[in-house]
């Protein structure tokens, strides 16, 4: 007897695939013999000019630390200065390549075959307990569009469920018997709910597999808040089809959708400035790119023969899943010969955390996930750089400790306001006197860290304010100089927080204290003052012991922003779930392209939600048996 979860469920003949699971300790032979081209200059300009922005400042510092003599306190700083400022100059060197890419003219090669076959694609939209009305709007939407474009390529929609509970399985249910009778003929479409949750996200895309996978010749994955358009799809499926070397082809999704404070930030800098970071990445990852679990097409059998996840030992012996199974999934495909690729195209969306809570707790989630690529670092057989997308992913995590560290050490010290006279004092043999910043030198050194970290943006900005056609796009000069205004003071307001958010979750996994992975909530929610104190109460105490020591003069005044926003960590998180979208004042609505001209994709998708919506409530929720 099926239970009812297999009872609902509505899929084609099955087609089985073996999914081979994957031996780290173990080089995997090729699958491939394409001879990719290495983008040597690109890498050569990246990170040569990374490395040699960082060795200057280095030099800098040390010249100044070493006027008495370099301490060993002194080393520590120079490396965790170091290492951040490599961190920064790198997205510095990666959108430089971007800006000489553009003005050269010139794109990337790939290999190309103009009579390759159709590919029959699968478009597979894995869920765990989401909005059914979000997530078949989407596929309403999506199914809609490709069905008024022609495409010789054939493609079906799957909808596979890991909800756990009898209600939400009951509305999915009938959303999908809605779904499925306005669906065009062209397009298939399928649902199907696993009895069991096993292996989260992976172990339910390894069961498709498993059971269909050999009738599809590619799958293109999608999040539940993930939306393309009928273009974007083709557009990534016949990139797939005409080059017969690439296993994985990832586009850049835009943030859409967002109406909070805290998301319309997130949202405007990713239209303003994203774009062209991704286009300096795409450049020097060229064949060896990043997957990033969604809004991604794939090669079915690649994927198969040498993406299958093993389990990982703990440090205390026990068997842990692979969490962020992305970036480890696109090593695997990459060292069996198979190119993975970035692709920027239109239409490709997602939707972000409308607050800083929604946000901090996906992030917990990332962090947790990100922390266990430092363990594959030494598998057998990774191309370089697909190790260094690893080590990047979790050394995004560990610069919050490093910049905590940094910040303690010279709150602790008081490093701008003492007279040097070698490094100890008889009066106090304790308490290091470092030498002496005066205040042009340290007006200096802040306005050069703080011009680095805007370099990038301001570059982004002049680029969108010298066309007048796309400056137009984003409300005019006033709206796009007031967003990037708000934008980069937001950014200065948060990035205390997180970096504090983000020390303790390193912590909660170094003390083996592991994260629930939870579905994410996709609107604003209004918390509760006791809640969010709750939930920001470090912040607030260090932020006013900061400013404690910074009135008492033992602390540098330098350190301000950073006191101000640990200290208002509750009100600032109240404001992130604050809807901007309609103010009188236009630039404070952060507007961008896809709000002020909304793309017609997303106009279907909110039409299609409001018509499931309407079918769940015509439909009373049946009660489990």
């Amino acid at each position: 007897m099926l239970d009812q979860a297999e009872q609902r469920s509505d899929m084609p003949t099955p087609a089985p695939l073996d999914f081979h699971i994957q031996d780290f300790r173990a080089a995997l032979h090729a699958e491939t013999s394409v001879d990719f081209r290495s983008p040597l200059f690109w890498r050569v300009m990246v990170f040569g000019g990374a490395m040699a922005g960082t060795l200057c400042l280095i030099l800098l510092l040390s010249g100044f630390f070493a006027q008495n003599g370099i301490h060993w306190l002194e080393l520590v700083l120079l490396v965790i200065i170091g290492a951040t400022f490599a961190w920064i100059a790198l997205n510095v060197a990666s959108v430089a390549a971007a800006v000489m890419r553009r003005a050269r003219g010139n794109g990337l090669v790939q290999n190309q075959s103009t009579d390759a076959p159709a590919l029959t694609t699968a478009l597979l939209v894995p869920i765990y307990n989401e909005s059914p009305k979000d997530v078949f709007g989407n596929a309403a939407a999506m199914l809609a569009d490709i069905s008024r474009l022609h495409s010789d390529n054939r493609f079906s929609l799957f909808i596979l469920s890991d909800s756990r509970g009898e209600e939400i399985a009951e509305q999915e249910w009938r959303a999908f018997q809605w779904l499925r009778s306005v669906c065009p003929e062209k397009v298939g479409l399928h649902y199907r709910r696993r009895a069991e949750n096993v292996d989260k996200k992976t172990g339910n895309l390894a069961q498709w597999i498993r059971g269909w996978g050999a009738g599809y010749d590619a799958m293109l994955v999608l999040d539940a808040d993930s939306l393309m358009s009928g273009r974007a799809i083709i557009e990534l499926t016949e990139a797939l089809r005409r080059d017969s070397s690439a296993g994985l082809i990832q586009s850049f999704p835009s943030l859409i959708g967002a109406e909070s404070f805290y998301g319309r930030v997130q949202q405007f800098s990713s239209a303003t400035y994203g774009w062209l970071l991704a286009e300096g990445l795409a450049l020097w990852t060229e064949n060896e790119a990043n997957y990033w679990g969604h809004n991604a097409i794939i090669r079915t059998r690649a994927f198969a023969g040498s993406a299958g996840l093993p389990y990982l030992k703990t440090w205390r012996g026990r068997e842990q899943m692979i969490l962020s199974h992305d970036f480890v999934e696109a090593g695997l495909l990459r060292r069996a010969g198979w190119a993975v690729r970035f692709l920027p195209v239109r239409g490709s969306f997602e939707e972000t955390p409308a607050t800083l809570v929604d946000y901090i707790i996906r992030d917990r989630r990332w962090c947790q996930g990100n922390m266990q690529h430092l363990k594959l670092l030494r598998t057998k057989g990774f191309h370089p750089v697909s190790r260094l997308h690893l080590f990047f992913g979790a050394l995004g995590y560990l610069m919050s400790p490093a910049w905590l560290f940094l910040l303690v050490v010279w709150s602790a010290l008081g490093l701008t306001d003492m007279t040097p006279e070698g490094y100890f004092s008889e009066q106090n043999p304790l308490y290091p006197l470092w030498p002496e910043m005066n205040t042009s030198q340290a007006v200096s050194f802040l306005l050069f860290m703080y011009g680095i970290l805007l370099l990038p943006k301001l570059v982004a900005t002049t680029m969108i304010m010298s066309v007048r056609r796309i400056r137009r796009r984003f409300g005019g000069s006033r709206a796009l100089l007031g967003g990037v205004l708000l934008e980069v003071v937001a950014s200065v307001l948060y990035a205390p927080i997180m970096m504090i958010q983000q020390s303790m979750a390193v912590a909660r996994i170094l003390l083996g204290r592991p994260v629930t992975w939870a579905p994410q909530r996709r609107t604003a929610k209004r918390f509760a003052l006791r809640s969010l104190l709750r939930f920001h109460w470090i912040e607030t105490v260090l932020g006013i012991l900061l400013a404690v020591g910074i009135l008492g003069g033992g602390i540098s005044v330098w350190l301000s922003p950073i006191a101000i926003s640990l200290a208002f960590s509750v009100p600032l998180s109240a404001l992130s779930g604050l809807n901007i979208s309609q103010l009188r004042f236009k630039s404070g609505r952060l507007n961008t392209p896809q709000s002020l001209h909304v793309p017609p994709i997303w106009a279907r998708a909110q039409e299609a939600r409001s018509e499931v919506e309407k079918q769940l409530k015509q439909a009373p929720v049946a009660a489990a048996e």
